[in-house]
């Protein structure tokens, strides 16, 4: 319990109620830390196992590092504030390109290194960072937010229809075709023939309208998620309506099972314990341009964490210095770091659990404490991440269009903030980095001339569109030293 002496962050609550509100914030941020497994091991191609095991192992990282974060952990790690950490979509782009060019293992092995390295960076550039909240404004971080949820509401729309490649491509072979070219090989292939042959690598073009694309039902079933998550926004109060997302995604199963669209055969076979292993796909590779890439993420990773430190130190009423904010920026690091080893991916602190803090009132870090022992308990719970992985994609597809509408819509806020009227340079900063960011996205053959090393730093549309923005900002207002626009922009950020 508080005493006179003791600040309302190091309050230790009674456990029930301490057991209740980390709970709170385990539900809050579940849905956004279960989201970045998923969609990883699925570009991956890994198996139903192999994707419940990120998931695993993804809860029991997020549980560990917030216990390290809020609790803290000797004096060089550790802002002990009320912090959640969870997987961060910034670096979904990079780990996508590498999972689209090298499908399965071999991947993950690239996946995981480049993160392994990218923490270690971190960790090193931590007290620098707090130095370069200058280069990050409002009008730079409103912007690349954004473009981060430009980029994954493509994500959330894949959800609901089927991926564009794969099993739910829109359009498949027809079966005559292949039956035909078959037929023309085999006579080529025949003694005395004189048929030539089809040419070496020349395949029959998908022609044919795939069922299990875009089909009625799968919409059907988004749509109920989607309006689920509206009705529990609009009429719920206090806890109720901070889980929205988790409500709306639990009625989906719920339907999903009633319908027959999903079943439990994979939680069955999953153990009820089992231990969190590191490298389970074999030694990392540690591929120098990749952990170039990885660390650039990881700077604006920790641009934002800064911000978002800073807004939370003014929430609870305790200054947050630069000694603190190294503690917070290296934990983002070693967070990064344990996630590579334990199969898993780069840690930041979740805005909506810093927005609750806000919304509840309730300012005291223990209660971070209790939610990070709650998400290694999960972690540990094979069953739990197998149920997970059983939720159809379409189930997610509404869930997802709300939280990457969400990050995009929280840009646009911040953006909300910056003077255009007096300023219009701001607005070529916004116009040109928002372009650079929808490259990828509209054009994703745009590198097929350049040299194949430099292509996981330019799929990125969330990379080009944070350097152009920097840069741009840098060439029109310099690097100002007053960081009250970007704490401005992390109580926006955190408010969602």
């Amino acid at each position: 319990m508080s005493t006179s002496n003791t600040h309302s962050v190091d309050e230790q609550l009674p456990l029930l109620r301490l057991g209740t509100l980390g709970l709170q914030h385990v539900l809050v941020m579940y849905a956004g830390a279960i989201a970045v497994p998923l969609i990883i091991g699925r570009a991956l191609k890994l198996s139903p196992e192999q994707v419940a095991m990120l998931i695993s192992a993804d809860l029991f990282c997020c549980g560990l590092v917030t216990l390290i974060q809020s609790w803290g952990v000797t004096r060089w790690f550790g802002i002990q504030l009320p912090v959640m950490m969870g997987v961060t979509f910034a670096a979904v782009g990079p780990m996508l390109a590498i999972a689209n060019g090298h499908p399965g293992e071999l991947g993950a092995q690239m996946i995981f290194g480049a993160i392994m390295g990218a923490g270690v960076i971190a960790m090193l550039l931590a007290p620098l960072m707090s130095r370069l909240l200058a280069f990050f404004p409002p009008v730079v971080t409103g912007t690349v937010i954004t473009v981060i949820g430009i980029s994954l509401m493509r994500i959330g729309i894949n959800w609901v229809f089927g991926n564009p490649v794969g099993p739910t491509a829109p359009q498949i072979v027809n079966p005559e075709h292949v039956q035909w070219m078959a037929s023309i090989t085999e006579a080529a292939q025949a003694t005395g023939a004189t048929i030539t042959a089809p040419p070496a690598g020349m395949n029959i073009a998908p022609s044919q309208p795939n069922p299990l694309y875009a089909s009625l039902p799968n919409i059907g079933m988004s749509a109920l998620v989607l309006l689920s998550i509206l009705m529990v926004a609009k009429f719920a109060k206090g806890f109720l309506a901070n889980v929205s997302v988790l409500v709306g995604i639990v009625v989906g199963a719920v339907v999903a099972v009633a319908l027959g669209m999903m079943n439990f055969d994979k939680v069955a076979k999953a153990s009820w314990f089992a231990l969190v292993t590191p490298f389970q796909f074999g030694t990392p590779v540690f591929d120098p341009v990749l952990i170039f890439t990885m660390s650039l993420v990881m700077v604006v990773v920790m641009i934002e964490s800064t911000g978002m430190f800073l807004a939370l130190g003014e929430m609870t009423h305790k200054p947050v210095e630069q000694a603190d904010l190294s503690r917070g920026l290296r934990t983002d690091g070693l967070g990064t770091l344990i996630g590579g080893i334990f199969n898993t991916f780069p840690y930041t602190s979740f805005s909506q659990n810093v927005g609750l803090v806000g919304v509840t009132g309730v300012r005291s870090r223990f209660v971070c404490v209790a939610a990070g022992l709650i998400l290694i308990a999960l972690g540990l719970i094979p069953k739990m991440a197998a149920l997970v992985e059983s939720l159809p994609t379409f189930v997610l597809g509404g869930a997802g269009l709300v939280m990457f509408g969400m990050v995009a819509a929280t840009g646009m806020r911040i953006l909300g903030s910056v003077d255009f009227t007096h300023n219009r340079n701001n607005l070529f900063i916004v116009a040109v980095s928002l372009g650079m960011g929808m490259i990828p996205l509209v054009a994703p053959n745009f590198k097929q001339w350049m040299s194949h090393t430099w292509h996981p730093l330019i799929e990125s549309g969330i990379l080009l569109a944070s350097l152009s923005a920097v840069l741009l900002n840098l060439l029109f207002n310099g690097a100002s030293k007053d960081t009250h626009g970007s704490t401005q922009a992390a109580h926006m950020h955190s408010s969602h």
